[in-house]
């Protein structure tokens, strides 16, 4: 008797969140392929456009969209998120339904999803990547904490990106006083490697995030850097149709880039600027660089990793409204982001898609 094949279809959807949550699946998606799963793409926006450029010959599936909008006053940001709340539940409640239809149409047999919180199914192992157990708000961080950790409790693990001792690179973001018994702590997620490569600038700019506060940063800094004098890359990280670039005096300019080009552009510059989104944290410590921070105004999470890798000597920063190039001359004085080299291990995490499945 011929016993039917198991699926080894597996859904992998982050969030549209600028790039970051896309990103760090790269990884992700990569080594499902090396062990001999099919993953499944599904994401919106620029997120899902990114991946389909990374890997066009896997298939990619459209979510509703969480309409995530930042405010151009950051001290309006957590205002700005409760207002597209509704929004937000609505587009929550139709991936369930969406999920639902394609764990039967594509005969899945595992989710990963990457902070969407409806992107999960009872018939099927699912899983949720987070490096905010805590969500900081202000004063209701309580409250968001708490409405998180009742989310992620819905699925069957939770993988955070990052080490579960000390030293770690999120903190009180990704760990919790009391842990959910469900989490595992993976280790960083980097889709780049460190190479010894001649430096070819001075400066690389890499920009990400959502608009405005993506284009207000782009303005501000193309306007400073004109009185910088040497060599700079500059990412605008809008990711379109086709790739352009324009060389601006003493600035290199690209709309976006590919992981290849990035890896290559990130091992030949000497220091990077940058938001602090934790994405981007990984990716520099994984190629121990020295940076430059400027948090994205409102944003706790951002702000909080920045302060607390220029606590600890690693970065320095400086506000949005604050910054002035002479604040670049701080790198040289900070020691520069690195992690311990660990191998993840793809084939035990990937053991929870192999069981016999869940009634």
């Amino acid at each position: 008797m011929n016993l039917p094949i198991p699926s080894k279809n597996i859904l992998v959807a982050p969030l549209n969140w600028g790039l970051g949550h896309a990103t760090r699946c790269i990884p992700i998606i990569k080594a499902l392929e090396e062990n001999g799963f099919t993953p499944i793409i599904a994401s919106d926006g620029v997120a899902l456009a990114m991946l389909q450029k990374e890997f066009p010959h896997l298939q990619a599936l459209e979510l509703p969209s969480y309409e995530i909008e930042y405010a151009k006053n950051g001290a309006n940001f957590k205002w700005k998120m409760l207002r597209n709340t509704p929004k937000m539940i609505e587009a929550i409640l139709d991936e369930k339904k969406i999920v639902k239809k394609w764990v039967k149409e594509f005969n899945l047999t595992g989710i990963i999803s990457d902070n969407r919180l409806g992107v999960f199914n009872k018939k099927v192992q699912s899983v949720f990547i987070t490096h905010q157990l805590n969500v900081l708000t202000g004063n209701t961080t309580w409250l968001t904490s708490m409405l998180h950790q009742q989310a992620i409790d819905k699925f069957d693990e939770c993988w955070v990106p990052d080490f579960e001792d000390e030293p770690n690179l999120t903190g009180k973001l990704g760990h919790m006083k009391k842990e959910l018994l469900k989490v595992k702590y993976i280790g960083p997620l980097s889709r780049f490697e460190r190479k010894e490569l001649p430096i070819q600038y001075d400066l690389m700019v890499i920009l990400s995030g959502p608009d405005p506060q993506r284009g207000i940063l782009e303005e501000i800094l193309s306007k400073k850097l004109l009185d910088y004098k040497e060599r700079v890359i500059f990412i605008k990280g809008k990711v379109e149709s086709v790739q352009t670039k324009e060389q601006v005096g003493n600035i290199l300019y690209y709309n976006f880039m590919t992981s290849n080009e990035l890896e290559q552009a990130f091992n030949e510059s000497k220091v990077v600027l940058c938001r602090s989104g934790y994405t981007t944290i990984m990716d520099l410590a994984k190629l121990r660089k020295k940076a430059f921070f400027i948090p994205t105004p409102g944003q706790y999470e951002q702000e909080y990793l920045a302060r607390k890798l220029k606590k600890i000597g690693l970065v320095p920063y400086a506000k949005q409204e604050n910054f002035n190039l002479e604040d670049l001359a701080e790198i040289l004085v900070y020691k520069g982001l690195q992690i311990e080299e660990k191998p993840i291990h793809w084939k035990n995490l990937f053991c929870l898609f192999k069981s016999e499945g869940k009634l």
